[in-house]
């Protein structure tokens, strides 16, 4: 179907296969960035336990890739998490606040791309660092890559971080085991095992390292566009996840051990300690590397970020929920949600210009990570009650009791445990340390809470009362039926 713009409302069928699929999700990972600077979130609070955080929020996502893949067998639908929940009833009385909870870590997760990437450049060298803000110059230049590549094409976009995403994990997991191997008798169980009194710490380290892993299911939101996308999803989820832990969790504990053990509470307060790590053990070589596929790493997150992004708002704005028709529109020539792009990055990039320059652009970057990683939980949350919900409507073949009710519920639970957990660590760390910047982390708190629990309810219950049409039809799309 074609507008006058010169725009169609369809994207591009079969387009993609499996491998750009895991891409898809592997990209959004983001392991070199996570491994040069963000992973500072977590060791700031669990310390040297930090390898035990990534640990567990790699667990905590295995569970949660169940909904997408149970899901995935029944529908393909770009919308991903907010179509799984509103179509899990015959109400879609779930797919307002999934939305609006994505919504949430949509316009605020960007800040690992935009802010991260400015904070890497900024941080490499004391010259770049001492010029005024120039890191909007670089916030600028990834904002622009993070349109146009995607705008191009999904296929185009998929193929250049399938190459450099692969070439990326297996540098990670190479210079991991060189770290350990090198560190010798330092290697220790310490960074696995929780300190007395610090779960709460080790479980807000969680919360960041959740976000290191943020992005693995959004193969889903390329369902119109992948090949055979009852199967192929389901197989690129499973090599993703896997393929996110091979990167990243030996790289932890390589990291902290590397470090030392005894001197890692000043791991946090230095400007690039993976960077530091990584040449001490692997000499320039090695340091240069991480710099460039660090750099590349960022720019992958980027196009997969704005590939799932565009798509769910384009998802949404065809159901008519919450975003106007007119970002449901597709370039006619390639076949992108270009509205959706344009509007997202708009608003993301005006975000981070302004949390940036008010606290800087890496711990601005860290204080919408804190919105974002706790709005991801919420629509994990949403998702997981849908499967349960729609397990019921399903046919007795189709029913698995274990894995569309016991597991989401068991997930949902862990994800309420680690809001809990985050909630009382900014409480804590505000009220024992009152500062602009703890404060800003207690509201960025208070924020995604506000987002999950209060507004994405209260836009169902809205819709519910005043547009019950649209609502029962939301989510309802698959590519591979006859909806239209």
């Amino acid at each position: 179907m074609e507008g006058n713009t010169g725009e169609t409302t369809s994207l591009r069928k079969g387009a993609i296969g499996t491998w750009q699929g895991v891409f898809q999700s592997f990209s959004f990972v983001g392991p070199a960035a996570d491994v040069a600077i963000l992973l500072i979130g977590t060791f700031a609070f669990a310390g040297a336990s930090s390898a035990l955080s990534v640990l567990l929020a790699w667990l905590i996502y295995g569970l949660w890739m169940i909904t997408p893949y149970q899901f995935s067998k029944f529908k393909a639908n770009a919308g991903s998490y907010y179509s799984y929940a509103a179509g899990s009833t015959k109400k879609g009385m779930l797919g307002p606040p999934a939305l609006v909870s994505w919504m949430g870590e949509n316009l605020t997760g960007q800040s690992f791309g935009i802010l991260g990437f400015a904070s890497f450049i900024y941080l490499l060298s004391s010259r770049i660092s001492s010029i005024p803000y120039i890191w909007v110059a670089f916030s600028v230049a990834i904002t622009l890559y993070m349109f146009i590549l995607p705008y191009l094409g999904i296929r185009p976009s998929l193929n250049y971080v399938a190459v450099t995403g692969f070439a990326e994990a297996m540098f990670l997991l190479l210079g991991s085991i060189i770290i350990i191997v090198r560190v010798g008798h330092a290697n220790t169980l310490v960074p696995f095992t929780i300190p007395a009194g610090a779960l709460s710490a080790v479980l807000f380290g969680t919360v960041f390292s959740i976000l290191d892993f943020t992005g693995l299911g959004t193969v889903t939101t390329t369902s119109e566009e992948i090949r055979d996308p009852k199967k192929r999803v389901r197989r690129s989820l499973i090599i993703a996840w896997a393929l996110s832990g091979l990167a990243l969790i030996p790289a932890a504990y390589a990291l902290t051990v590397g470090w030392g053990i005894g001197n890692i509470s000043s791991y946090a307060s230095s400007p690039d300690p993976g960077l530091l790590v990584f040449r001490k053990y692997l000499g320039v070589a090695g340091f240069i590397l991480l710099i460039i596929f660090t750099a590349n790493s960022y720019f992958s997150y980027g196009v997969a970020k704005t590939n799932a992004v565009s798509r769910i708002w384009f998802s949404a704005a065809r159901d008519g929920v919450v975003f106007p028709k007119g970002l449901s529109r597709v370039h006619r020539r390639y076949r992108t949600p270009s509205n959706a792009m344009l509007v997202w990055l708009t608003a993301s990039f005006v975000i981070d210009m302004i949390l940036g320059s008010i606290f800087g652009p890496e711990n601005g970057a860290l204080i919408l990570l804190t919105t974002a990683g706790i709005a991801i939980i919420f629509v994990h949350i949403y998702a997981n009650t849908g499967l349960s919900l729609y397990y019921r409507s399903l046919r007795r073949e189709d029913r698995s009791l274990l894995y569309q009710v016991v597991a989401p519920t068991v997930s949902s639970v862990l994800g309420i445990v680690v809001i809990f957990y985050s909630v009382q660590s900014t409480v804590q760390s505000y009220t024992s340390s009152p500062s602009a910047i703890n404060l800003a982390y207690l509201v960025a708190t208070v924020v995604a809470l506000v987002l999950g629990a209060v507004i994405g309810p209260a836009v169902s219950l809205y819709y519910s009362r005043s547009k019950p049409a649209v609502l029962e039809r939301a989510g309802e799309y698959d590519a591979e039926s006859s909806y239209t």
